[in-house]
């Protein structure tokens, strides 16, 4: 009686189950990875390189739609050079693809004006709509001939795309949820009439966390405050949060800009004005008397007159006010916040402002740091924004690219968080798609004089700014101040 031996496996077949194997965990792996993903391009490029190293291939690209119409982000792996984005129409391949909305397998093929000797793709469509595509293509020869992809490569990537679409689908989903929660939030605080500091001084650089710390402790005082830094930093903002964190949230907050207003009118503004001064002139209440209780906020308080900061220093020793042309004091209970982008003890030194008013105003001083110098919170601030215009807009959120996120990091933004914001508005603006680019962020002058986040000299990447903008007003000083957000004085200071 003879006993069978175990028939031993071919080596073909030995590779084959090796294979089967590999791809079950491949799906297993993408599987587990999937409940932690929150970008969605960063996870598609994650799986493309799966897919290319699984089914040998030597190239590989994924691709994802806004809609049938728009253009999307593309990632890829071999390929060069790449197209920035890639719309369902962009390549043969892929529109048989999304019309099929099936996996496709052939053995020869022209994918992005490349030939191919062997090309497999698949959609990953969601119900009538395709979210994105992934091609691979060229497979790498074994036992010295290269086979085209057949009905298991197939199978695998179709798998891919059965556990890829939802969770592309849940991300773009979370991310429209996240803008609808910063909405909801922004018209909460608007509803209750306060800000959260937290929640409105974005960063978590030790510069910002330095700067929230600072308004928590001063909100809680009755002292005068003093907030200084660059123009754009956020000046008004965090004298907005000192009234709405104080004991005084309840009462007025007021803010003048001493740059906006003509030196004849400015001490009007400021006290009041009598009936009868002069012909014509009817009774007129103060910004003091008006933010009685509360907090007036002076603006740009380097270009305020001599002659009223000798006013402005008498109203802050005795707490009282004389309108103009009046006979009477008033007083008044006002917290005064003050802030100027100008170098204060500078201008006490030419002369331009007086000492004894600069300790009165700087009980406290909180200076708000420049944002090239606190470069990390960008990403953030970037997020933030977005999600603002996005809610405001009633669009789906807009998220940046790597590329975009890495153009952002490397400018020095002259015009610091004010034109980031502005930035990323005209971005949203003329993008029209979900990703921004790099291409579509509208860089000024510190990117084309060719200044750099790491240049020596940063007053140069201001000047150029200011250049530009004087440039295309023909020499108008007047408005490059109002397109800049600064007086005219402050401009003639900057001596460019």
């Amino acid at each position: 009686m003879s006993t069978a031996r175990p028939r031993t496996a071919r080596p073909d077949e030995a590779f084959d189950l090796r294979k089967k194997v590999l791809r079950l965990e491949t799906l297993y792996d993408v599987g587990r990875s999937l409940p932690a993903a929150r970008d969605e391009v960063a996870l598609l490029e994650d799986v493309l390189g799966r897919a290319v190293a699984v089914l040998d291939a030597a190239r590989g690209f994924a691709a994802l739609f806004e809609t049938e119409r728009e253009a999307g982000r593309v990632a890829a792996v071999g390929f060069a050079p790449v197209p920035e984005v890639l719309a369902v129409g962009g390549d043969p391949f892929v529109l048989d693809l999304c019309r099929a909305r099936a996996p496709l397998a052939r053995p020869s093929e022209s994918v992005l004006g490349r030939a191919a000797g062997s090309a497999a793709g698949v959609p990953f469509a969601l119900g009538e709509r395709v979210l994105g595509v992934l091609v691979v293509t060229d497979r790498e020869a074994r036992g010295g001939r290269a086979a085209p992809f057949d009905e298991d490569d197939r199978r695998f990537l179709g798998s891919l795309a059965g556990l890829l679409s939802p969770a592309l689908e849940g991300i773009r989903r979370l991310e429209a949820l996240a803008a609808d929660l910063d909405r909801l939030r922004e018209e909460n605080r608007a509803l209750k009439g306060t800000l959260a500091i937290d929640d409105v001084l974005i960063g978590d650089s030790a510069e910002m966390r330095r700067v929230r710390e600072m308004v928590a402790r001063a909100a809680a005082s009755r002292v005068n405050v003093l907030v200084t830094g660059e123009s754009g930093t956020g000046k008004e903002l965090v004298a907005k949060l000192l009234h709405a964190a104080s004991p005084r949230r309840d009462g007025p907050f007021l803010a003048l800009n001493c740059a906006a207003v003509p030196e004849a009118l400015l001490e009007a503004e400021l006290f009041g004005i009598e009936r009868g001064v002069a012909t014509g002139v009817e009774a007129r209440v103060g910004k003091f008397e008006l933010a009685s209780g509360g907090t007036i906020f002076l603006d740009e308080i380097a270009d305020a007159p001599l002659a009223i900061q000798a006013k402005l220093l008498r109203v802050l020793q005795e707490r009282e006010i004389e309108r103009v042309g009046g006979r009477h004091r008033i007083p008044v209970d006002v917290r005064v916040v003050s802030a100027s982008n100008a170098d204060l003890p500078a201008e006490i030194r030419g002369g331009r402002f007086r000492e004894d008013l600069f300790y009165r105003l700087r009980v406290v001083e909180i200076r708000l740091p420049a944002l090239r110098d606190r470069r990390e919170d960008i990403p953030r601030l970037a997020a933030h924004f977005l999600a603002r215009i996005a809610g405001r807009d009633g669009k789906a959120p807009t998220i940046l690219g790597r590329d975009a996120v890495k153009a952002l990091l490397d400018y020095p933004f002259p015009g610091n968080v004010r034109e980031l914001e502005n930035l990323l508005e005209g971005a949203v603006a003329l993008s029209g798609g979900r990703t921004l680019a790099s291409a579509d962020l509208q860089f000024g002058a510190a990117r084309s004089e060719g200044l750099s986040a790491g240049s020596s000299d940063l007053r140069a990447v201001e000047q150029a700014h200011i250049r530009r903008i004087l440039a295309s007003v023909q020499g108008n000083k007047s408005r490059a101040a109002k397109i800049l957000g600064v007086s005219r004085r402050t401009l003639y200071r900057k001596r460019v």
